[in-house]
């Protein structure tokens, strides 16, 4: 308290009184500052390139964000490392809750498993996950490979002679890959991507011979690309003619859930007024319908439950990894 709010000439108690005032004036305008959030435009971070699915679920998921909170939400790809930049950058960035990241599981927590990453686990607050979208391998119309036995029975015949390209290292498209190595016995060369766009244009331009893409990736291209399986437990009912792994004797059940994080430390109110906005979204009609013309399934989850889960995940990919490490892949 300076001289000049409180003069020498005041009394000890006046003195006293007047500093409280003051403290208490600055909670109160602290209180109201976080009342308010957000009154300022939000940054939503997606860890890979434009076009894939990740980026068109944050895309749509944005504008209805914003309708809910009142201030724009503006998408920033920051692609690179399998989703690890993205990430990093939210990790490190204010936890004022102006900043958020799509995250992506299993790379959320297999990529710290696999490697040394720019986050961890606790850099993040987890407020909802929001959709799952199912693994799957897709071939150009013309190829030769008209079912999943066609790919399985030359990739046998051919070990590591057939290109499958991933969303990068990590990812649930090359997990995907190594599972289905490891269950079938067949061996393809591994070439990572940074986003399902870029992957998208080399399986269409014949750069690579198999694309590990999600469904909801894969589906608006049905005209160009053949899905030989997709890793749902049965046939999902947002694509019924495409088969399932399953149903075709490889037991490959995978796919991508998406969601939201946010630097830890985020203030509670804010926390809790995005976690409710994020409700609100996954409960509104017009996002579901959004959601399921993108061949996307929701997977709303919260906060501790959802922390839980992915706890769950790490502890499992990381006996995974202990038994066989993936990189060689």
């Amino acid at each position: 308290m300076s001289d000049l709010a409180c003069p020498l000439s005041a009394t000890t108690r006046r003195r006293a009184a007047c500093a409280l005032g003051a403290l208490a004036l600055g909670a109160w305008a602290t209180g109201n500052a976080w009342a308010a959030w957000p009154d300022k435009p939000m940054e939503l971070v997606v860890g890979f390139a434009a076009g894939g699915g990740t980026d068109t679920t944050a895309r749509t998921l944005a504008l209805h964000l914003s309708r809910q909170l009142g201030v724009p939400v503006v998408v920033s790809n920051k692609p690179g490392a399998s989703g690890e930049l993205g990430l990093a950058h939210v990790a490190k960035s204010a936890p004022d809750g102006y900043l958020i990241g799509m995250s992506n599981m299993p790379g959320l927590v297999t990529l710290p498993i696999e490697r040394r990453t720019r986050f961890k686990a606790g850099d993040f607050a987890y407020i909802a996950n929001i959709v799952r979208d199912p693994s799957a391998f897709s071939v150009l119309g013309n190829s030769p490979y008209r079912s999943l036995d066609d790919l399985i029975a030359d990739a046998r015949a051919r070990p590591g002679q057939i290109s499958y390209g991933s969303t990068g290292t990590g990812t649930d498209d090359h997990l995907a890959l190594v599972l289905f190595e490891r269950l079938t016995g067949a061996k393809f060369t591994h070439v990572p991507y940074n986003g399902a766009g870029p992957l998208r244009t080399a399986v269409l331009g014949g750069h690579v011979l198999v694309g590990g893409m999600n469904l909801g990736e894969v589906m608006p291209y049905r005209d160009k690309l053949r899905v030989l399986a997709q890793a749902s437990p049965g046939r999902s009912r947002l694509a019924p003619d495409v088969p399932s792994f399953n149903e075709q004797h490889v037991d490959l059940v995978f796919n991508s859930e998406r969601g939201i994080v946010a630097p830890a430390g985020m203030p509670a109110n804010a926390r809790q007024r995005l976690a409710d906005a994020l409700r609100s979204v996954a409960a509104d009609p017009l996002f579901q319908q959004q959601m399921q013309a993108q061949f996307t399934e929701m997977d709303y989850l919260e906060g501790a439950a959802w922390q839980a889960r992915l706890e769950k995940a790490a502890a499992e990919f990381g006996a995974l990894w202990k038994s066989a490490p993936w990189t060689d892949s």
